[in-house]
């Protein structure tokens, strides 16, 4: 079965940086889309950035410029470098992975995808 495990949550001041890591195993399709997802007390889980097996890569708007994500397909790690924090960045960040790879190129934000980590939690203090 697929399993995802995030580290590297934490707390830091507003400006600064976090790398989050996501060790995936079980992942048995050719061809697939990983991401981060986030959710925030009260609100509903949305799609940060996504990553394509061929390194395409798909971002929200609001962290485009700050956050850079990253896998590295030999480990099956998956990593979310994320500069200039902002308070609004605070969340739970969870990694996800899903065999439909057109997810990683094009069509609607979010959606259901198949496997889910636990989630890290990140929080930016002002």
């Amino acid at each position: 079965q697929v399993q995802l495990v995030e580290s590297g949550g934490g707390s830091v001041q507003a400006g600064g940086s976090l790398r989050l890591s996501c060790a995936a195993s079980g992942l048995t399709y050719i061809s697939y889309c990983m991401g981060w997802f986030r959710q925030a007390p009260g609100k509903e889980r949305e799609g940060v950035a996504y990553i394509a097996r061929d390194g395409t890569t798909r971002y929200v708007e609001s962290v485009k410029g700050r956050f850079t994500i990253s896998k590295d397909n030999a480990k099956n790690t998956l990593h979310l470098q994320m500069n200039s924090l902002k308070p609004e960045d605070t969340a739970m960040y969870f990694c996800a992975a899903d065999p439909n790879p057109i997810k990683c190129y094009s069509g609607s934000w979010g959606g259901k995808w198949d496997d889910w980590g636990q989630g890290t939690q990140v929080t930016v203090s002002s």
